[in-house]
């Protein structure tokens, strides 16, 4: 087989050729070098590709022939994703914000992370684990009843496969009995009647059901059978679509982040946030093709890119020199060329390795260190050699910021992860120079564990797998499955003249027709619309501005999740909540996050002043009775429905005649004006020492 590539001027950063130690972190400028330029015929001898040479001279890069980059290519590092705070982390609802008194005899169900508080070599210490299990100690000393679900196999703990064994094993390191019991058969009981045994119950080895991967409804149903709160504290699934983590959000009435799964997504943000400069990516690993757009990423926010293990093979391929042809990914040769090719035109060095650590094919027990432009036949590079490893000592010896992606050894089953360790030792120094380190990867993150004395100070993300998703720009459903929450504090002093006024909020405020009579005709009041459609938002914004109305304000949110962190921060107090008309289609599983759930509920109760009343109207009759009992059953006994005379003589069972404001939103002017009736319903927040039975 014979191909041939032609270029000229050919400059790459590798091995010796790299031998400057006077560097220039600004634009990573190095002093003169002498480049070779290949007239490149590839012959494919063996197992090699192997060049025939000639020599020239030149200061430039000029890709030629079959190794010249499309414009497509180029425009695809153009428009690399960048991904920041707000389009690559969404505002959840974590449980760190959550109120605590609010998980007290609750059915709390924990997906715990069993890549991390199954491990077999767990380190309490270790920040990670501690969070962990943090998150599970927490909501049980919180008073919950707290149920733990996730799926394991021999890779996290070859001593604890069974449910009684990990059971045993959690009962050691949380000092609490930890029991198991059933979840998934038709019959089972409710969660919250297996407490009986135990102080939390373990639910079946998910890793058992084809459902679990599947996402299945009905497992999902099955599997949060009475539970009233999900935590999900599985940050090495985010990336998946289980029904553990996504379809059991559908029935549970509040979703948080745990402790861990916060820091993990904390730790992330911290890839993309290039702040330190030089910042530089060591990127191992393989399977090149697929990891490309978040390749683009990182070189998009980095100054230097050091490739080893499987990723430097790649590279090194692109560039005309001899790597055994068996650990090409020949689909990934286009990606590795634009990453070449981006780097030259950011002026971006790359470093590749300049030896390797070789066995024999044969002669297993065999092992020398060759140069990497003459591995000689019959032997194949497992890990880096020597030179490699202090010439990136030397690269990364004045780096603000480094991160470390992806294993150092070429041969993943080659026993000895010396390249790990070392890589760790030299990360271990340049932080103690004031450079700061992020570790992605287990087995990374336990190298730098086992040697390094700034562990602790170290940002370590276990899950690559993750990473990897998040920096090619893909969702991550186990986080989008969380409850929304608003992402920043709110200044109420530059909404309104004056903060310290009642307010009165419209949950889906629509047009925001019935707010603007409100505000008009009471001064006295604050009024806020809750809106989900952000172009709705912009109008009402705009018409309140025009309108000059100084007590009035929009925020675009889903109210649902966010009501809570929005009007807590309020100064003033709440003396009104109005949910009008809300969207009817509730018994879609895809439309539920539409409606009234019991989290909105208990947070309009909870931060309603005493006195406060709850407005709630609906054309559609069984859209306001469901409110009705939602409210009345979730209202924690503090709510009682507010009858007039006119509706006790007509029998209405608390349905208003009449829109007690006088100010009628757009669609219940449309509802009347066809004749059709509104179901009105008004509820008030009796004091705080008094309970009534509705």
């Amino acid at each position: 087989m014979m191909g041939q590539y032609t270029t000229t001027a050919v400059s790459y950063v590798q091995g010796t050729i790299l031998s400057s130690n006077n560097y220039s972190f600004h634009g990573f400028s190095t002093k003169p070098q002498v480049l070779i330029q290949y007239n490149k015929s590839i012959l494919y001898h063996g197992k090699f590709a192997k060049f025939k040479r000639n020599g020239g001279l030149s200061s430039s890069w000029s890709w030629l022939g079959s190794l010249e980059l499309s414009s497509n290519g180029v425009n695809s590092f153009r428009k690399a994703k960048v991904l920041d705070k707000e389009e690559g982390f969404p505002p959840i609802q974590t449980l760190q914000r959550f109120p605590t008194g609010e998980l007290s005899a609750k059915v709390v169900m924990v997906r715990f992370d069993s890549s991390i508080l199954l491990h077999q070599k767990l380190d309490q210490s270790v920040s990670i684990i501690s969070n962990a299990l943090l998150t599970i100690r927490y909501i049980y000393e919180a008073g919950a009843k707290v149920v733990l679900t996730s799926s394991w196999n021999v890779k996290c703990n070859s001593k604890v496969l069974s449910e009684e064994a990990v059971a045993e094993f959690l009962s050691s390191v949380l000092q609490l009995r930890v029991v198991p019991g059933k979840c998934i058969s038709a019959h089972q009981q409710p969660a919250a009647e297996q407490f009986d045994e135990g102080d939390i119950i373990l639910f079946e080895n998910l890793s058992k059901y084809k459902q679990e991967i599947a996402n299945d409804s009905e497992f999902a149903r099955r599997l949060a059978s009475g539970v009233d709160i999900f935590v999900n504290d599985s940050f090495s699934t985010a990336q998946k679509i289980l029904a553990s983590t996504v379809g059991v959000t559908q029935f549970c009435y509040a979703c948080l982040a745990g402790f861990y799964f916060e820091e993990c997504l904390d730790n992330m943000k911290k890839i993309t946030e290039c702040d330190k400069t030089p910042c530089v990516a060591v990127i191992g690993g393989g399977n090149l093709k697929d990891k490309a757009a978040a390749l683009r990423v990182l070189a998009s926010k980095c100054d230097g890119l050091v490739f080893v293990g499987m990723m430097a093979l790649q590279i090194m391929h692109v560039l005309g020199m001899p790597v055994p042809l068996y650990l090409v990914e020949h689909q990934a040769v286009k990606e590795a060329q634009e990453i070449v090719r981006y780097a030259e035109r950011k002026s971006i060095p790359i470093l590749l390795p300049s030896d390797f650590l070789c066995k024999h094919r044969h002669l297993q027990m065999q092992v020398e260190t060759f140069s990497a432009q003459n591995i000689l036949d019959g032997w194949e590079p497992v890990d880096l050699g020597s030179n490699s490893f202090n010439e990136i000592t030397t690269f990364l010896s004045r780096c603000k910021k480094i991160i470390w992606i992806g294993p150092v050894k070429v041969r993943q089953s080659h026993e000895n992860n010396d390249g790990d360790s070392k890589l760790a030792l030299i990360l271990d120094k340049v932080s103690q120079d004031g450079c700061h380190v992020t570790i992605v990867g287990h087995m990374a993150c336990d190298a730098v564990l086992q040697i390094s004395r700034s562990a602790p100070v170290h940002t370590m993300i276990e899950h690559a797998s993750v990473v990897w998703e998040y920096l090619k720009g893909r969702n991550l459903p186990g986080l989008l499955a969380v409850d929304r929450a608003y992402p920043s504090e709110i200044e109420w002093n530059m909404i309104y003249p004056d903060p310290s006024q009642s307010l009165a909020v419209d949950i889906g405020s629509g047009n925001g027709l019935f707010l603007m009579g409100m505000a008009t005709m009471q001064n006295d009041l604050n009024f806020l619309g809750l809106e989900i459609n952000e172009k709705l938002v912009t109008r009402c914004l705009e018409s309140a501005d025009q309108s000059g109305l100084k007590n009035l304000h929009f925020i675009g949110t889903n109210a649902t999740s966010s009501f809570r962190t929005i009007v807590s921060s309020y100064p003033g107090r709440l003396v009104l909540v109005s949910i009008q008309c809300p969207n009817p289609d509730f018994n879609e599983p895809a439309h539920r996050w539409r409606m009234v759930k019991r989290s909105l509920v208990e947070a309009i109760v909870d931060e309603l002043a005493p006195g406060g009343k709850v407005f709630l109207q609906s054309d559609v009759e069984q859209v306001a009775m469901r409110m009705r009992k939602q409210f009345l059953d979730d209202g924690k006994r503090k709510l009682v429905i507010v009858y007039d005379d006119k509706n006790k003589i007509a029998g209405l069972r608390g349905w208003l005649q009449e829109n007690p404001f006088g100010v009628r939103s757009d669609w219940e002017r449309h509802v009347l004006a066809r004749g059709a009736p509104m179901y009105r319903l008004m509820l008030q927040k009796i004091a705080a020492d008094t309970t009534v039975v509705n």
